[in-house]
């Protein structure tokens, strides 16, 4: 198989025909859009949890995990209150470096106002990189949770956030020795503080509180596999504007610099929000600190049209993430 994702028809072929467990607690059905699990309990309450993985042996590295998972949580208008940790290590590895990827990993919680509750770690032979698995847990307020498939035409499309802001923070961290002789170092601190922004969990919140029909983060695959995930899991056509994404300068200069298309990277703490009123959410987002535009508009039909400039193109089935690709060339 290629890196990344397992394709649309792989998926529905060999794991969603396999899967007929039901329980009526459970409000979701697996599919490949749908990042997290949602569970009724017996009180009426709703915990919502969601898992992520991320890989390299540096430690800021299993930040991007849990970060992932605690954003993910509050997509469906959740809140995190805790994140249970996983790490696979190396043979190669060193007690010096599992006590960075902890100090990072607790500060990460800190920060995020959340607790690291679980921290399990093993070697393994099978593994050449650190491999992180971090699962996000949280409770809904009231009795209804947000899900994607909720978008529906006529509501504006809307993105919060920079794409790919986290990928470029990812190879800034394995890469910094050699991206410091590229770029002069204020180039480098600015991108660092930039991770900041990833922090999502406020903005998203303040997003559902002004309307927000359905949130969807921005993963593997980067903007383009979420604008096709999100007409996927709710059947909607879509009109976009290609000059509309928001992207850091930083950004593109590392992606130019390795050759790498920024609209198919991975983008946690950025998200496609869907809502009838746009504006509304676009000013609760931009009160809440974070960076927002509409992008277009969801229709009827099937049609998925990206429009840059004059040309007007129609989505693809999502491609390989570009950091995945990169990764593939650079840790063998």
């Amino acid at each position: 198989m290629k890196a990344g994702n397992i394709s649309q028809t792989a998926w529905k072929r060999s794991v969603r025909r396999q899967l007929n467990s039901r329980r009526e607690e459970a409000l979701f059905t697996p599919s490949m859009e749908e990042p997290c699990t949602a569970l009724r309990m017996a009180d009426g309450g709703i915990v919502v949890t969601a898992t992520a993985d991320t890989s390299g042996n540096v430690p800021e590295s299993a930040d991007f995990a849990i970060l992932k998972a605690v954003n993910d949580v509050a997509s469906r208008g959740a809140e995190a209150i805790g994140v249970s940790v996983q790490l696979i290590l190396p043979l190669s590895a060193t007690e010096a470096q599992l006590k960075a990827l902890a100090g990072s990993m607790d500060a990460v919680c800190m920060q995020a106002g959340i607790q690291l509750t679980c921290l399990k770690a093993e070697t393994n032979p099978c593994v050449n990189q650190i491999l992180t698995i971090a699962t996000a847990t949280g409770e809904a307020a009231g009795d209804s949770i947000l899900r994607t498939e909720d978008a529906a035409a006529g509501q504006d499309i809307l993105l919060c956030g920079h794409i790919a802001l986290e990928g470029t923070l990812r190879i800034l961290a394995e890469q910094e020795e050699e991206l410091s002789r590229r770029f002069v170092p204020s180039f480098i601190r600015q991108l660092k503080e930039q991770k900041k922004e990833l922090f999502a969990a406020k903005a998203i919140a303040a997003a559902g509180k002004a309307g927000a029909a359905a949130i969807h983060q921005i993963g593997s695959g980067g903007i383009l596999a979420a604008l096709w995930e999100l007409a996927e899991a709710s059947g909607i056509g879509m009109e976009t504007e290609l000059s509309k994404i928001s992207i850091r300068q930083e950004t593109v200069e590392i992606c130019e610099f390795y050759n790498l298309n920024p609209y198919q990277m991975t983008s946690t703490g950025s998200f496609l929000i869907t809502a009838k009123n746009g504006d509304a959410v676009v000013k609760a987002l931009e009160g809440a600190g974070a960076r927002a535009v509409r992008l277009g508009v969801a229709t009827d039909g099937n049609a998925r049209v990206i429009t840059s400039g004059e040309e007007q193109r129609y989505l693809d089935r999502p491609a390989p993430d570009e950091l995945m690709l990169w990764r593939e060339r650079n840790c063998h």
